[in-house]
């Protein structure tokens, strides 16, 4: 991300997400972090290296962005959580054929039911809102038909949303989502809240901070800050992670549904690709202070004391993604040696 240090927690409900991290880097600690693992790049290692590195690391929990045959088959036995998602383009033919999505679910996901835990099927990324988003309640309701009429009670069905979902943020208290998404939301919400599945947001700090790094403190967006910042009615900021997260939980309250659990299903810092803001210090600071903050327990000002999942975006950087920042969000380079220490600050 080696001595392996077992930590006993008092939330025993934790524990069957909890992995311990064993590295080459040093000390290992227990966290609750999973990691992407992104394939925009023409010179990754083969999917089977790519998860011996998980496990050599000790992540137990991952996110596929599509059912990538090579590393679903790497996946088989090696005990790792694994997030999956449906593609955005093919929600439209899911949404008018269950035929086809069923097929989906034949071929992606029941080969592997026996070997590998999907907690986790993700309709569409980021597809809320836009052109896209009416597919997402359709496709989730099919899908949960599937899983029903196979007695697949532990898989959870969910989306994944943008910070621009949003159209009020500041302060938290005052989030709303906004008109287009509002009205994809109206039923998947209530999905969810029926299902008991969470609902799945990319949270960036690093986007705000280096919008606005005049306005909004470095500290702030780095979990460093040790006073509070934003003082929102009873509700005190230090970091802005917490205040994203919240603007979430304010929008979902809005909207009538309280209830839905939020995961963090992608946060990170970009290594390089913009000058002084994104240097491999500042990407590591964010980092494990993440992971320290999530696996902490504290929840955010608005949801105190409940666990909050969250991944990491990503396990490398990807050569065919924009260039710039969104080509240096890796833990890794292809050639698997890290880009910069985070486990080890634990």
């Amino acid at each position: 991300m080696a001595a392996t240090l077992v930590v006993v927690l008092s939330q025993l409900s934790l524990l069957s997400t909890i992995f311990i991290i064993t590295n080459q880097f040093g000390a290992a600690k227990a966290t609750d972090i999973g990691v992407n693992y992104g394939m925009l790049g023409n010179n990754l290692p083969p999917a089977a290296e790519v998860i011996n590195l998980y496990k050599k690391n000790g992540v137990s929990k991952l996110r596929l962005f599509d059912p990538d045959p090579a590393a679903l088959a790497a996946l088989k036995g090696s005990k790792i959580e694994v997030a999956l998602d449906l593609k955005n383009q093919d929600l439209p033919i899911f949404a008018s054929s269950p035929p086809a999505l069923q097929q989906w679910f034949i071929q992606n996901v029941e080969p592997y039911l026996n070997d590998i835990d999907f907690p986790y099927l993700v309709v569409g990324n980021e597809v809320i809102p836009g052109d896209l988003g009416h597919y997402v309640w359709p496709v989730m309701m099919s899908l949960q038909n599937i899983l029903d009429t196979k007695n697949l009670h532990g898989i959870k069905v969910t989306t994944t949303l943008p910070g621009t979902a949003l159209s009020t943020s500041y302060p938290p208290s005052l989030g709303q989502f906004s008109a287009q998404a509002a009205a994809d939301l109206k039923g998947v919400l209530s999905f969810l809240s029926s299902q008991g599945s969470p609902l799945m947001i990319n949270v960036y700090p690093y986007f705000a901070y280096a919008s606005d790094p005049a306005h909004v403190r470095l500290d702030y967006a780095q979990f460093t800050a040790t006073e509070v910042v934003v003082q929102d009615g009873p509700y005190g900021y230090k970091n802005l992670f917490d205040a994203m997260v919240d603007s979430f939980v304010a929008a979902m309250e809005s909207a009538g549904v309280p209830d839905v659990e939020l995961v963090v299903s992608e946060s990170g810092w970009p290594s390089a690709g913009n000058g002084e803001l994104t240097t491999q210090a500042l990407a590591s600071t964010y980092n494990t202070n993440f992971i320290k903050h999530v696996s902490s327990g504290v929840g955010t000002p608005r949801r105190p004391n409940k666990r909050l999942e969250g991944y990491i975006f990503a396990m490398f950087n990807e050569n065919l993604k924009s260039p710039g920042v969104e080509q240096n969000f890796g833990l890794f380079y292809p050639d698997m040696t890290p880009v910069y220490p985070v486990f080890s600050q634990l």
